[in-house]
């Protein structure tokens, strides 16, 4: 798929790293336990755009004896601390100098459970910067060119105007070099932004990690990317709010066996820019049915989509699942994403009411044979065989009708008290199977009507305040903008809000997932949306429908569930 080439914008960049301000901290302490050892020196150093704003040095006090190995290691001494202040007078200045700088120190998070510790006990807020961790970044860039990555051998191999002397300043001034030659070598990989540079260790030794150059023209915009392959293949189609640190998610350690070889067959990536995550979700669904990628689960199979059939045209009329709609008088619940979940259905609507599930068609005069098992069972007419008033089968149908569309507790509540009456029995099996179907049923009716829903709105106009807007048709996206951009309104044109519920035609598979997307943005998105404009009915009075699922989730197939992944 041809891609518009674009200039990115500095949005499009993050945070430049020449602009971003780094705080380095060292601190040197009377052992390696925060919560038992004592802090003996700090020093910090604040960099930005390869430029020194400032350091920071002070002894402390740690209140405590400083063991003799740790003054052979540093040269400080219980008496050169006596006199300094304790860590208490100096979190004022400390945190005064460090500000919002992202922070950062070699084997940061030592340093900063010291802080932290101190904080806490100090009951002050804990630090919330972004931080930083030298060795890790060292490990992911230089790993090969030294034989460690202590402070000091990375200050002798690399040449380093510093050398550390494990004392608090020259160890953050030789860790300020340090981030600086890093910050170079990740330019290298198309790293540009502070968002990039913090990531990066994760993806340390990553098979892959070689094809970050692919990521580097990704704007952290809405949008669809693709993976191809050498012949130009579609491997993957996803979605992303910020299509640079999803797609570069990939080579952060993702462990996943689909992961590991989509990356080692793509040789290209694509994007195609969104104004807003709808769009981006929606484009999505269109290219997996488009290209129908390999490694795409969701969406993929909707050609397979099945729906479940009330043959109304009949005199006795049964349920059946079928592949294709007709435009006849049966009435359709669907799509479905599979056709196991659509004789689930079937066989929960079959608990409800007693209608025939023998799959031949009853002539005027049946034959007066054996009924089928169901029927010598009791839970379900048998016209094959004759015996059954058409008036008395004719509710039965009509109360399955008005039970799939208006009033579904005409066939939820017999299967609520046939679960009861099977958990009394203590016959849980059996009562989680009749859950199983309640629940399926709700599900199918649940995504029914949120089809309906749609469709019923004719042409809708929504948006989010400062996020942008989306046009629907009958739950299509027609069109879509982002924040800043300018719709030409026509005045505000709102339609019926409640209404009893149109008879639709059968919805098209192929438009299932696409509803079903534009669904579940509107749910996430309901207590900020203002409605714009709409010509047609954009909800129904219907009774809300129960959750059969158990606790911690009953998953059901489709895309109910938005998402996907390789």
């Amino acid at each position: 798929m041809p891609v518009e080439p674009s200039q990115l914008t500095l949005d499009d960049l993050g945070t430049p790293l020449s602009d971003v301000t780094f705080c380095v901290i060292d601190l040197e302490t009377t052992g390696g336990s925060a919560a038992t050892c004592g802090i003996t020196e700090i020093g910090a150093v604040k960099l930005r755009g390869g430029e020194c704003l400032g350091t920071f040095q002070t002894l402390v006090n740690p209140g405590c004896a400083i063991p003799p190995q740790i003054t052979v290691l540093t040269g400080i001494t219980q008496s050169m601390v006596l006199p300094a202040p304790r860590i208490e007078a100096v979190l004022p200045s400390l945190l005064e100098f460090i500000g919002d700088a992202v922070i950062v120190g070699h084997n940061v998070r030592f340093d900063m459970s010291f802080v932290q510790a101190a904080l806490e006990r100090d009951e002050r807020p804990r630090l919330r910067n972004q931080s930083l961790d030298t060795v890790a970044l060292a490990r992911r860039l230089v790993r090969d060119e030294v034989p460690n990555c202590k402070l000091g051998t990375l200050a002798e191999r690399l040449r380093l105007d510093h050398r550390p002397s494990h004392r608090a300043l020259d160890d953050a001034l030789t860790t300020g070099d340090l981030l600086h030659l890093l910050i170079e070598r990740a330019g290298r990989l198309g790293v540009t932004g502070l968002d990039d540079l913090i990531t990066l260790p994760k993806m340390a030794g990553h098979a892959q990690a070689s094809k970050l150059r692919l990521t580097e023209n990704l704007p952290r915009s809405p949008g669809v990317y693709l993976f191809r392959n050498a012949h130009g293949d579609v491997l993957y189609v996803g979605k992303a709010t910020n299509l640079r640190s999803r797609v570069r998610s990939y080579f952060s350690g993702d462990e996943r066996r689909k992961v590991g070889a989509l990356l080692r067959e793509t040789v290209r990536i694509d994007h195609i820019v969104q104004p807003h995550p709808l769009a981006a979700a929606v484009h999505e669904v269109r290219l997996i049915h488009k290209y129908s990628p390999g490694y795409n689960r969701q969406s993929k199979d909707w050609a397979k989509y099945v729906y479940v059939k009330l043959t109304l045209g009949e005199t006795f009329p049964r349920l059946s699942v079928v592949k294709e709609t007709k435009e006849d008088e049966g009435l359709y619940i669907g799509p479905l994403s599979s056709r196991s979940m659509a004789q689930r259905v079937i066989e929960a609507i079959h608990t409800a009411v007693p209608l025939r599930r023998c799959a031949g068609r009853v002539g005027r005069n049946p034959s007066r044979s054996a009924p089928c098992a169901a029927a010598q069972l009791g839970v379900s007419m048998c016209p094959c065989a004759g015996g059954v008033d058409p008036e008395e089968y004719r509710r039965v149908v009509e109360r399955t009708v008005r039970g799939l569309t208006t009033e579904p507790d005409l066939l939820l509540a017999p299967l609520v008290a046939r679960i009861s009456v099977l958990a009394d029995e203590e016959r849980f099996e059996e009562a989680a199977d009749m859950r199983d179907r309640a629940d399926a049923l709700a599900g199918a009716l649940r995504r029914q009507r949120r089809f309906d829903r749609l469709r019923n709105a004719g042409r809708l106009r929504l948006e989010l305040p400062g996020q942008g807007g989306a046009e629907l048709e009958e739950g299509r996206l027609v069109r879509a903008w982002g924040p800043g951009d300018v719709f030409d309104d026509e005045g505000v044109i709102i339609g019926k809000l409640f209404a009893e519920p149109a008879t639709l035609p059968p919805l098209d598979r192929e438009l299932a997932d696409e509803l079903n997307c534009v669904a579940a943005w509107l749910d996430r998105s309901a207590h900020q949306l203002s409605l714009g404009h709409c010509d047609g009915i954009f909800a129904s009075a219907l009774p809300q429908l129960p959750s059969f699922a158990p606790k911690g989730g009953l998953s059901q197939p489709g895309r109910d569930n938005e998402r996907t992944n390789a």
